[in-house]
């Protein structure tokens, strides 16, 4: 008898609502706006982008230099993501490139000596991007949904990346250490007061990783509306509609995926923070790291058991910046490490006869359309009505060096 359960394909029916032409929608976007009025001819702006891998983001990116430069600016990109890339200037260039951002026609100018540019009412210094702080104005361009590790009117977005991301490494810090959920509107309340910041553009992403929403908003509309936003995220951000389960296999986890490797949304808030254990998950294995992850293996710690080629893949000085940076020390812990997946996989398995076992594999947390789940959920599956079976049952398989094979 196989020590794995069989396992069958699924569909999960998510949020479709789509634009289909991401540039065109954008440009039109913006020109509505009061954004272009802001603009006059010679104005260098920065446009912050950060590490997240947004299905769209080459095509909004490009729309909003295409329209900063027909209203006379000179608009250049800013990494815009605290101390991810290694927290080296070189490599967040190399993650902005590998998003295809560095042919759009723009410069890149990526430092990560950020400046002091004023205190909260607290206290807290507030830090910016060097570059940025010294341009004639600043946009930035941003994916908003829920955040992974706290509940906030304004979790990750524009006002984060204007707070936290423009921060650099030293911005980045210093908010997580007074306490991220409060210090964000405290450290952009001092930006907006500070600095030129014209607004940004705002995209919501629907079940498929497509844009459901794409908003250009003025500066004062960051506050208004970008809460709004937050809420619309929440009703398209997919999840695994099955707990309990015995064992969830992503079969990669990356910086592109999420801050932390993985959604906690979906896997688990209490894997970083602790509190109630929902979704009931009692074990993650996770398999590979994406490649524009660059090597930064965040959240492999919040996995029970890896194999040994995910392991090896970690760059681990990058992985502990960014982890010593946001306060994360979860997320840089070593897993149980085997030799390969099938071992990997075997060992998560509970103790229990494989037609019993609750078992989902996905892909990772974004991508949640197609998952295959064991023979014990299918009568969970059948009650759902966002779940289809649309195969039918088979072995899992591995080839001849233990990697498995869907």
């Amino acid at each position: 008898m196989s020590e794995f359960p069989l396992i069958a394909p699924v569909r999960q029916h998510l949020t479709e609502q789509a634009i289909a032409d991401p540039y065109a929608y954008t440009r039109a976007a913006l020109e509505s706006s009061a954004l272009p009025a802001r603009v006059h001819a010679g104005m260098a702006v920065a446009v912050g982008v950060g590490s997240r891998g947004i299905g769209c983001i080459q095509p909004v990116v490009r729309a909003t230099l295409d329209t900063l430069t027909a209203h006379g600016a000179r608009p250049f990109l800013v990494p815009a993501m605290g101390s991810h890339g290694g927290g080296t200037a070189a490599g967040q260039r190399e993650v902005l490139h590998g998003y295809g951002l560095g042919d759009l026609g723009a410069p890149i100018h990526s430092d990560m000596e950020a400046v002091e540019i004023g205190r909260t009412a607290g206290g807290m210094p507030v830090f910016f991007d060097r570059f940025a702080a010294e341009a004639d104005a600043v946009m930035v361009v941003n994916r908003i949904k829920p955040h992974t590790s706290f509940r906030a009117k304004w979790e990750s977005g524009l006002m984060k990346m204007l707070a936290v991301g423009m921060g650099k490494r030293q911005g980045a810090a210093t908010y997580h250490a007074w306490g991220i959920g409060d210090a964000l509107p405290a450290a952009g309340e001092v930006v907006m007061a500070t600095l030129p910041v014209l607004g940004g553009v705002a995209i919501v992403e629907n079940g498929r990783h497509q844009p459901a929403v794409i908003e250009a908003l003025t500066a004062d509309e960051l506050w208004t509306r970008e809460p709004d936003l937050l809420q619309e995220a929440w009703t398209h951000l997919p999840t695994i509609p099955l707990a309990p389960l015995d064992l969830l296999v992503l079969r990669e986890i990356g910086k592109d995926i999420s801050g932390t490797g993985m959604d906690l949304n979906v896997v688990g808030m209490w894997r970083r923070s602790g509190g109630p254990v929902e979704p009931a998950i009692a074990r993650l294995a996770v398999l590979d790291l994406t490649p524009n992850s660059h090597g930064n293996g965040i959240g492999v710690g919040y996995a029970d058991v890896i194999p040994q080629a995910l392991r090896d893949k970690i760059d681990w000085p990058a992985t502990y910046t960014n982890c010593l940076t946001s306060a994360n020390f979860n997320g840089a812990k070593v897993p149980i490490t085997l030799p390969d997946v099938r071992s990997t996989i075997v060992t998560a398995l509970p103790s229990l006869e494989p037609a019993d076992a609750r078992m989902v594999i996905a892909r990772n947390t974004l991508d949640l359309e197609e998952l295959w789940v064991s023979q014990a959920l299918l009568a969970d599956v059948a009650r759902a009505p966002q779940l289809e079976q649309i195969g039918d049952l088979r072995p899992l398989r591995f080839d001849a060096h233990g990697n498995l094979q869907l």
